[in-house]
């Protein structure tokens, strides 16, 4: 069942942050030194290569605001208008929480490993783009987001190294494909493209496949993340929490979708066959997306998800305990952490035997 919560009007000003929870885009922090140390030597001349397309910088002259921005958007309908900054806002602070990691890393890096240090210079050069280009399409509501007060306010999680590497890779392919399926879907429908910001997503997921690039760089280069039984739990775990958190969000956020003319259910399903495609040649393993059961799990959590969230809206206007509400959630919650271990138990799909054979 597809759903949306509903949202309320919009104010004009500083946009408040929007309360952390598990779907919300987070910061991260890792072990530095631990990154500094690494042996890139398997995977060098690799690294090397998409270290020179990111100082290219093919996209220096491409976020540039052009005269179509420059119009009034008050008469856009609310609730269009409403669910367009909610999709703006979480893509700013996902690029902006990309942008502080890639800083930081390539600070910390800089006399131990400057060949990486290089590397994640240009991405956060490539995140700190997007996600101003952004914050200035909120700017046309009379909205923004104050990123200062998001760098010092907002919680910071810390990652291993190798944790750090399969997730943002993924993040980086994920929003590759969720960028170029919906400038492909708007390019045969224009009559949806209201607003100017979508004709920038073909060359934007450019930046994204690229800095996925090099993540699967960095994580072949590294045997003990691809050649053993805990990297291939690790590849099924971290596709599947990527997968689940997709899902989640996105039928939740189903208005979004339909104002640009696509069906959330669809679009969720052909990003995470792609995604799980495209990880085949970095992970040991990969998920089996096309079990009969693959997609009707992810939507059953959706489903408890979102009475979740009616609940906690609901009791929002109530003085029940706390601990009343949380026996009350237990069986959806429940259901949610079930349908996830059932997904994660079934037979995976051997990456390493299919790459010799589809790449």
């Amino acid at each position: 069942m597809v759903t949306s919560l509903s949202k309320p009007e919009l104010s004009r000003g500083i946009k408040s942050p929007t309360k952390e929870t598990l779907l919300t885009p987070r910061f991260y922090t890792t072990d530095f030194d631990g990154i500094a140390e690494m042996s890139i030597s398997a995977d060098r001349a690799e690294i090397e290569a998409i270290v020179a397309e990111l100082k290219a910088d093919y996209n220096r002259h491409h976020f540039i605001r052009d005269e179509e921005f420059k119009q009034c958007w008050d008469n856009l309908p609310n609730d269009k208008k409403v669910a367009f900054i909610d999709f703006l806002e979480r893509s700013c602070t996902s690029e902006f929480s990309g942008f502080l990691l890639f800083k930081e890393l390539s600070r910390r890096l800089q006399k131990k490993n400057p060949l990486l240090a290089e590397a994640f210079s240009y991405m956060a050069r490539d995140e700190a783009r997007h996600a101003g280009f952004l914050n200035k399409a909120m700017a046309d509501f009379n909205l923004s987001l104050d990123l200062g007060f998001l760098t010092k306010n907002r919680t910071y999680t810390f990652f291993p190294p190798n944790w750090i590497i399969y997730s943002v890779y993924l993040s980086e392919k994920i929003g590759y494909w969720r960028y170029i399926l919906m400038f492909r879907h708007l390019e045969k429908h224009p009559e949806y493209q209201f607003y100017p910001l979508f004709r920038y997503f073909e060359s934007w997921c450019q930046d994204e496949n690229r800095h996925g690039d090099f993540f699967k760089a960095l994580l072949r280069s590294q045997p003990q993340m691809w050649n053993n039984w805990r990297a291939r739990l690790w590849s099924r775990f971290f596709l599947l929490t990527v997968f689940v958190t997709h899902t989640l969000t996105v039928l939740e956020r189903a208005n979004f979708y339909k104002a640009v003319g696509i069906d959330a259910r669809q679009y969720n399903l052909e990003v995470i066959e792609k995604t799980n495609e495209t990880a085949a040649r970095a992970f040991p393993t990969i998920l089996n997306t096309k079990h009969p059961d693959f997609f009707r799990r992810l939507e059953a959590c959706s489903d408890s998800n979102f009475k979740l969230k009616l609940r906690e809206i609901q009791n929002s206007n109530t003085d029940k305990p706390k601990i009343i509400q949380w026996v009350e959630n237990l069986p959806l919650m429940v259901s949610i952490i079930w349908h996830m271990l059932c997904l994660f138990l079934m037979k995976p799909i051997d990456a390493e035997e299919i790459r010799d054979t589809v790449y």
